[in-house]
């Protein structure tokens, strides 16, 4: 099995996660991204390379960043070590500083026993599936090993939460004044710079999830537990809520009823608004292939094209990159705003959710319902050869009958992992008992053809 995944190299921390292993990653990507004609200039020009590191509020992060820190300085490379800070600031510092690439030490949505290594190319973007791979390789061949004055060195990078909340309020069209927004931060990587961020825009700020300890990370709180938010945003009469993740890279919201408003919808509201402002690329957005058969309905109604990806906001990014497109992401808050970020951002996309609110003077749940949700069912098949979803006929036939029944009223997704022996069946449709029924079906018949043996 690969050691990287669709979001880096993550897994238990001091279990499948080491210190051991976070060395040699370092040391590997030392290698692989020293290389190339920047690399070589900055050599000729008397310069070690640079890297940014950043890290949530984890407790195993203390650890691996150490472990990082020392195979990128052992290595030659310069270490700006920015603490505790979200995914999208990092990526942001990264192009800001004109480092050579960039570490961040998170494992996102999960809980606090877990870690992992998100890896940054110069710009700040994410590695493609083919350096990802050679890095990979190099940890098992020659390492950089200078001594003396070759040696980097590591050192705080003092203002790298000034510059990365710079940034995003110089973004932003249009200010938050009289508006309410309860922040939940998810004990993690946002708690501490979110609440006084939107405070800057404007808003009036409520804050839950905001203690982190290194252990309470995710437990309860945040984009995958939507509850105390909502109860929140109604017992203090809030305009909306926003929840990041553990590292800040995703933006789910809840209206002032306590109705939770998706990446599906917040994208739609984005759109719309960059598109009368002139701003978005080709009139397109783009979406993975799990945005909601809504989504593609509203964007219709609206004159905006929508370009499905694979699932993983990497992929939403190669394709925005690829055709200059300038707003993209998953249901699950992964929103990529192009001209502002290179990456997911969950402070940017809340602060810009807000800025519409509070231009137009309409709330959230008027502004989320120019699209209409349809029910979703997502059956996960475990224990089945995924290889076979695409070329079995039985199943291929389940599917065709399954979407002709559905019509121009929902639509089908079979999805093999990437990694595991499981088959994600994804149906929606008009009414909840038809998805749900349809979604069953299919899964029983996927599970009865593909089946491993026992």
């Amino acid at each position: 099995m690969p050691l990287f995944g669709t979001d880096g190299v993550r897994g238990l921390a001091n279990g499948i996660l080491t210190a051991d292993l976070a060395l040699s990653l370092a040391q590997a990507t030392a290698v692989v991204l020293g290389q190339g004609r920047t690399a070589d200039a900055r050599r000729a020009a008397g310069k070690r390379l640079t890297a940014v590191v950043a890290r949530d509020p984890r407790v195993s992060g203390e650890f691996l960043v150490a472990a990082v820190s020392a195979g990128l300085a052992s290595s030659g490379v310069d270490v700006l070590d920015a603490g505790v800070l979200p995914t999208p600031a990092l990526a942001y510092l990264v192009g800001d500083h004109d480092a050579d690439f960039g570490v961040m030490v998170s494992a996102s949505h999960n809980p606090a026993p877990d870690n992992g290594i998100k890896i940054f190319a110069r710009g700040g973007v994410k590695l493609p599936d083919v350096v990802e791979a050679r890095i990979e390789a190099a940890m098992s061949g020659d390492k950089l090993q200078p001594t003396g004055a070759g040696v980097g060195r590591i050192t705080r990078f003092s203002d790298a939460e000034d510059r990365y909340v710079l940034h995003l309020l110089q973004s932003l069209p249009h200010r938050l004044e009289g508006l309410h927004v309860v922040l939940d931060c998810a004990h993690g990587a946002a708690a501490g710079v979110s609440p006084q961020t939107f405070a800057d825009a404007g808003a009036r700020v409520t804050v839950i999830g905001a203690d982190p300890d290194g252990l309470n990370i995710n437990d309860g709180v945040g984009s995958t537990h939507l509850d105390q938010l909502a109860a929140a945003v109604v017992a203090h009469g809030a305009d909306l809520g926003i929840a990041h993740d553990g590292d800040a890279d995703r933006c789910l919201a809840v209206d002032a009823a306590g109705t939770v408003i998706d990446g599906d919808q917040i994208m739609a509201i984005l759109a719309v608004a960059l598109k009368e402002r002139g701003e978005l690329t080709d009139d397109t957005l783009v979406a993975t292939v799990m945005s909601n058969l809504g989504l593609h309905r509203a964007m219709a109604d609206h004159g905006i094209r929508v370009e499905q990806t694979a699932v993983g906001d990497r992929y939403v990014l190669e394709r925005m990159t690829e055709g200059g497109f300038a707003l993209g992401g998953e249901q699950s808050g992964h929103v990529i705003m192009s001209r502002f970020a290179t990456t997911g951002d969950g402070l940017l996309t809340g602060l810009h959710l807000m800025s519409q609110m509070a231009r137009t003077g309409r709330t959230l749940a008027d502004l989320a319902s120019i699209m209409t949700v349809y029910p979703q069912v997502l059956v996960n098949v475990t224990g089945v050869d995924r290889s076979l979803v695409a070329t079995d006929d039985v199943v291929q036939d389940a599917v065709a009958a399954a979407s002709a029944a559905l019509g121009q009223s929902g639509r089908v997704l079979l999805r093999p992992s990437g990694t595991e022996p499981l088959v994600r069946v994804m149906v929606e449709a008009a009414d909840a008992e038809t998805a749900h029924a349809q979604a069953e079906a299919l899964a029983e018949v996927v599970r009865e053809r593909l089946s491993l043996p026992a």
